[in-house]
């Protein structure tokens, strides 16, 4: 197609070189920086992919330094419970490497760590990622090859921290409901009622 950038080299010419700052950020191990904004983080999204590169992006949150830092090259990230639709640990099984990205509220960088894992159930080493007297199901162990801080632009652009640019929740339809218009046979006020359910008393 014209007008496409369809190889790497096309998108080099294209963007030209990025400049020395972006060029040479890139770490393979988890640095004090790297720790201490892990340590502050109350949310973060992964990236993955099955082994026919069919990509998904899911968030993961909880209390800030919920993803436990065992050592300068190996992060802990608890899985706590959810829909049982487990897309990121059956893309793991097929393909162990993951993206994370790091957000802080009100912080513009972000960090973004790739890796490879694997999952374990070994019960020694999830007791250190209780939350809410609770263990969790199993933990996603990453080991690091990448890790960089992102700059500020996007979090500048969109002003998503910005209380004044957050939009009222109730002018948009409840995710029971949303449901139910996609999903033949689904009734929304059970929809919604599960679902905050679901929030009361299966977080963990």
């Amino acid at each position: 197609m014209p007008d496409t950038l369809s190889t790497p080299a096309e998108i080099r010419v294209h963007y030209g070189s990025p400049g020395a700052l972006a060029a040479n950020k890139t770490l393979h191990h988890i640095d004090r920086h790297a720790r201490a904004f892990i340590a502050l983080s109350p949310f973060m999204v992964i990236a993955s992919s099955d082994a026919k590169g069919n990509c998904d992006a899911t968030p993961r949150g909880d209390a800030p330094g919920f993803v436990h830092v065992r050592d300068d090259h190996t992060l802990l990230i608890p899985d706590r419970r959810g829909n049982n639709r487990v897309d990121t640990m059956l893309n793991i099984a097929a393909n162990p490497k993951i993206g994370l990205l790091f957000m802080v509220p009100g912080f513009g960088e972000t960090l973004r760590v790739n890796g490879r894992v694997s999952i374990s159930t070994d019960p020694a080493l999830l007791a250190p990622l209780e939350a809410a007297g609770k263990v969790p199901t199993s933990a996603i162990v990453l080991e690091v090859d990448e890790v960089f801080f992102h700059c500020a632009k996007a979090m500048i652009r969109s002003e998503i921290w910005n209380p004044d640019r957050h939009q009222d929740r109730k002018t948009f339809p409840s995710l029971g409901r949303i449901i139910a218009d996609q999903v033949a046979g689904v009734e929304p006020v059970a929809a919604d009622a599960n679902i905050d359910e679901s929030y009361r008393l299966r977080l963990y």
